[in-house]
């Protein structure tokens, strides 16, 4: 069983009566004019690789299907509350990936439809997923900046560093780390903020971790090694159960943009 993804980038003018399909679908198709609202629906299908073609689903029919389908359910609703004057909120966002998903949900031939997500900018995102349409996953990213080091006391200091490597410096190193909270809201629940949700993530976690050396100013890595790993899960034991109505189901940790770890509790 193979999953694929595929990342579908359009444009909005909520005040233009016709869209601009443009040529570059790398950057957004449509291609908006001016100013415009820039979204990206990334789909996952879950399936068998056809074996005449290589493909679980031709990327180029995924492209078409979600322009032709889903595309207009978003640009037709922001399109008249635009008009109204009226906001776009949490559970406006929810219905419309609901909307997306029903009209997509059986154009891929035997593949199926895993799960749908709504990149809202480069740091926030709001997903749902064919295990429970009726729950919505968002994402938001922070950042914090830190230093450690990689030690056991236990091992000697050749095999600390065999073992750890550069991360075994007396003096510590540093990273800018960034942290991607995911949490689950129920899709109609409109009692969501993003301005609590935030300050919970800044109060609770990213003041305890930013600009500090994490073995000796966080109390939990004087007695573990303040690995990407257990970061994640320090990080979800600060967080876990502090939402509200919300649920955490995921932190994930990044060291570089190539190494990171996720924590599911």
């Amino acid at each position: 069983m193979h999953k694929l993804a595929r990342c579908v980038r359009f444009s909005i003018n909520p005040f233009l009566s016709g869209e601009s399909t443009g040529f570059n679908e790398f950057v957004s198709m449509p291609a908006g004019e001016g100013l415009s609202i820039f979204l990206e629906l990334s789909v996952e299908l879950v399936g068998e690789v056809e074996p005449t073609t290589g493909f679980v689903v031709n990327v180029a029919d995924i492209d078409r299907n979600v322009r032709e389908f889903a595309v207009p359910v978003f640009a037709e609703r922001i399109k008249q509350t635009f008009g109204r004057a009226e906001h776009v909120g949490f559970s406006t966002m929810a219905e419309l990936l609901g909307s997306a998903w029903s009209r997509l949900a059986d154009r891929f031939g035997t593949a199926r439809l895993s799960t749908l997500a709504l990149k809202l900018n480069p740091f926030r995102k709001i997903a749902i997923n064919s295990k429970d349409l009726g729950m919505v996953y968002f994402s938001e990213k922070f950042e914090f900046a830190a230093m450690h080091k990689l030690w056991n006391d236990g091992f000697s200091e050749e095999r600390n560093f065999a073992v750890f490597g550069k991360c075994a410096n007396p003096t510590g190193h540093g990273h800018n780390y960034i942290v991607e909270v995911t949490i689950t809201v129920p899709a109609e629940r409109n009692a969501f903020r993003l301005g609590d949700f935030e300050k919970t993530v800044d109060d609770e976690l990213v003041r305890l971790l930013d600009h500090k050396n994490l073995n000796v100013d966080v109390d939990r890595f004087s007695q573990i090694n303040p690995t990407v790993e257990n970061i994640a899960c320090f990080a979800w034991n600060k967080l876990v159960g502090k939402f509200g109505g919300a649920t955490l189901h995921c932190v994930t940790i990044w060291e570089t943009d190539k190494t990171c770890c996720s924590y599911f509790g």
